[in-house]
């Protein structure tokens, strides 16, 4: 076997080291973003801003390009906006957290009551689950730290979202500002804010993690398997946070993403973002809080659960038997390594190359996956060689299954490329600049039928390759190292997670960019290069939501795993009807989820073109630009749906495992899992490539930037209406159903997974009374 290389306290100096840096890393970004002025004078919002008067404030250092706009007034109109979007953002989450919070306290009630009533809250110590020579804490130890790792997982979760949704209001505006200096300087604002929430949240859940099971384990002693056990509660915690943000977030940027298009562009003919449009507050502060502060929510989520899924197989197999620390520790080690290499990746974005045309925008971020995963690759090998023992066993269903850390060094690896290929393909079906996209923008020329039918086809399609490499992945990590093999595949996927979130989160900071620039009525080269910025944006959010669509995959696959193992299930045998009716029920539920949200879009939506429709038609002198619309009330229609239709699918989500473990029974459960996994992520892939691909047909027929562009063109043409009307059937797909599915699907398996024990002893009553 072979003791590793690396000693204990080395791993654990390593780990929190790693995070701290990664903390320091986004706050050092932040300060630099900060030194971009919001006003004339001084910006008493931004640190060490102190005395930045009249030579050193904006007027100096801006190079004139507006023409016939007076300086000072812009920049006061950028500041104006940017507060008006920050203050929508924050108080829509502040709403939203306040009814999540409620959930939350009554779910970990449900935890602790459910998981203590397995041995009837007993305080006597029991026989290992695993092992039953050996005593383990009782029952109602693992209530009490599964109750406290999930209300952990929840908080860290909403935090991380929170505090991606205010640095992107508080750079929006300055991407703005840097866009007149040239597209260059306001990349690298934009970026480097995407940064910030990229390496705060990796770093972030990283901490939390490594602290509460330093924490857990003053308890809990030699008792791993139980300390593992209960750390589960951790990404219940992370990802039961994540589906409300993103439903509901996902919710509100669509309801007003939607309701400012259809009668902004496509009935009023005014182009998107005029400052004339009652909607268009609420659809910028929609990029904030669906994309932002959604999408770091479901990633940290995706973390949290790859992290439990691993340590739970490990604390079975030899690591935990024979209480080796370093090798249990190995999925933090990647993960602490990760923050380093998406370090160095972000330099070579910001220091290493300067951008200055906007044709280097894609290919910059794209270098950003290639560098990260090659890096990354390096990176596991060193940590596989000196954190791993050169052979050990892994816990298999019932059995030990002999592993060689090579093998488990090409289980990560083998994650992490799958994670680029997919990245890769969806930018292909996503992006303007290959022919699937510019095939549908074609499609326009005979209307938004032929346009919805080539998307539909494009988004079916885009599924196959990302799919064989998922499948190609499960095949090769489950061969060699069973089902720790596939949650270390996982984690693979999302070790480059700063740099993927920094990615992610710079499309909506674009955005939001491109929007002030047009309401503050800065000059058309501007909107030209904030446009440039947005565009390569959406492509990169395609590819972030790929991301999450795949490591979704291979993280609800492993606590799937994890889940049999703990239910004590020896096989799941899908010839049995009480298994085969869960794949089917199982199969159907991303369906049935997919239709509560896109029905919810669609019924706030209506609300919002009504509103919308109503102040063109009663505000005199709206049209002319005299009057000022009432941007509050649809900020409040967006609000107000949002968090009555978030309910629903939520709960949806969080009571199917509840109902079938408890009236079914594990075995019907393990069928609603699997088919959950294998509908869900079909439809995840193909509604968000389809949204994708709608969105950036229609701006290539915006931007005209080539000879078959500008024979479709120019905006107001009849494929350009036929485009926004595709644009606008995709955004739902796009922004709330798809991301929201992956969540779906790992949701309901560390549900399962932490609710096994109660399952397990007191499930299945139906089945019983026959």
């Amino acid at each position: 076997m072979g003791s590793p290389m690396l000693p204990d306290l080395g791993a654990e100096i390593l780990i929190p080291v790693c995070a701290v840096i990664g903390i320091a890393f986004s706050l050092l970004q932040w300060v630099l973003v900060s030194k971009v002025k919001l006003s004339p004078g001084s910006d008493s919002a931004s640190p060490g801003n102190k005395g930045a008067g009249g030579k050193n404030g904006c007027a100096d250092y801006l190079i004139e390009e507006e023409e016939g706009l007076n300086d000072h007034n812009v920049v006061l109109k950028c500041a104006e906006i940017q507060t008006a979007i920050s203050e929508g953002a924050t108080s829509f989450l502040f709403t939203e957290y306040q009814y999540v919070g409620i959930f939350m306290v009554a779910f970990a009630i449900l935890i602790f009551v459910f998981l203590g009533s397995v041995e009837g809250f007993s305080t006597k110590s029991q026989p290992c689950t695993y092992d039953q020579s050996k005593t383990c804490k009782p029952a109602l130890a693992t209530a009490i730290f599964s109750t406290i790792s999930f209300l952990l997982g929840a908080v860290t979760s909403v935090i991380s979202g929170f505090l991606g949704m205010k640095i992107a209001t508080y750079a929006n505006a300055r991407t703005t500002l840097e866009a007149r200096k040239g597209v260059g300087k306001a990349f690298i604002t934009a970026f480097r804010s995407g940064a910030v929430m990229g390496f705060l949240l990796a770093a972030n859940g990283l901490l939390v993690l490594y602290i509460a099971i330093n924490l857990f384990k003053l308890y809990y002693g030699d008792d791993w398997g139980g300390l593992f056990e209960a750390i589960t509660g951790y990404g219940l915690g992370g990802s039961s946070m994540a589906l409300f943000g993103r439903v509901g977030g996902g919710i509100y940027t669509k309801a007003a993403d939607v309701g400012a298009d259809l009668v902004g562009k496509v009935e009023r003919n005014i182009p998107e973002d005029d400052p004339r449009n009652p909607a268009v507050i609420a659809d910028n502060v929609g990029d904030n809080v669906g994309d932002i502060a959604g999408m770091g929510s479901d990633l940290f989520g995706s973390y949290a659960e790859s992290s439990c899924a691993a340590l739970v197989v490990a604390s079975i197999s030899s690591f935990g038997i024979n209480h080796e620390l370093t090798p249990m520790l190995y999925p933090l080690i990647i993960s602490a390594v990760g923050i380093i290499v998406c370090l160095i990746t972000t330099l070579f974005a910001t220091d290493f190359f300067e951008i200055k045309a906007v044709k280097e925008i894609e290919p910059s971020l794209k270098r950003q996956l290639i560098i990260s995963t090659v890096l990354m690759t390096i990176g596991i090998a060193i940590v596989s060689w000196i954190a791993l023992p050169s052979s050990f066993t892994i816990f298999n269903f019932g059995e030990q299954k002999d592993v060689k850390n090579w093998q488990l060094f090409l289980c990560v690896s083998v994650g992490l490329w799958a994670g680029l290929i997919i990245g890769f393909v969806t930018e292909y079906y996503t992006s303007n600049a290959y022919s699937p996209v510019q095939d549908v923008a074609d499609s326009c020329r005979t209307g938004a039928a032929t346009n919805v039918i080539f998307g539909l086809a494009l988004g079916y399609k885009s599924c196959i390759i990302p799919i064989f490499a998922i499948a190609i992945s499960i095949f090769v990590s489950f061969s060699f190292a069973a089902m720790y093999g596939i949650a270390v595949a996982a984690l693979g996927m999302l070790s480059t997670i700063a740099t993927g979130l920094a990615i992610d989160a710079y499309g909506p900071i674009s955005d939001n960019a491109g929007g002030i620039a047009e309401m503050a009525g800065m000059s058309h080269r501007i909107r030209e290069r904030t446009d440039a910025l947005d565009a390569a944006g959406n492509t990169t959010a395609a590819i972030g939501k790929g991301f999450a669509i795949g490591s979704a995959a291979l993280v609800s696959l492993a606590l799937f795993g994890a889940f049999v193992s703990r239910a004590a299930i020896s096989t799941v045998d899908v010839l049995t009807p009480k298994v085969f009716i869960g794949l089917l029920v199982g199969a159907m539920l991303p369906y049935w989820f997919s239709a509560m949200t896109m029905k919810s879009v669609g019924s706030a939506a209506l609300k919002m073109v009504e509103e919308v429709r109503r102040q063109f038609n009663t505000i005199p002198g709206l049209m002319e630009g005299t009057a000022k619309p009432d941007y509050a009330t649809c900020v409040k229609i967006s609000t107000d749906a949002s968090i009555k239709e978030m309910i629903p699918p939520g709960a949806l989500v969080m009571l199917t495992p509840l109902i079938v473990g408890i009236f079914f029974g594990v075995e019907t459960l393990s069928g609603v899992l699997a088919g959950s996994l294998v509908s869900g992520v079909q439809i995840a892939i193909s509604a968000s490539n389809t949204g994708g691909a709608w969105d950036n047909a229609k701006k290539y027929i915006e931007a005209g930037a080539s000879e078959h562009a500008r024979t479709l063109g120019p905006k107001g043409s009849d494929p350009h209406k036929a485009a926004v009307i595709g644009d606008t059937i995709g955004d739902p797909l796009k922004d709330t159903s798809g991301p929201s599915l992956n969540i779906l699907i790992k949701l309901m398996a560390v549900e399962s997974l932490v609710f096994a024990p109660f399952f397990a002893t007191h499930g299945g009553l139906l089945f019983k009374m026959f």
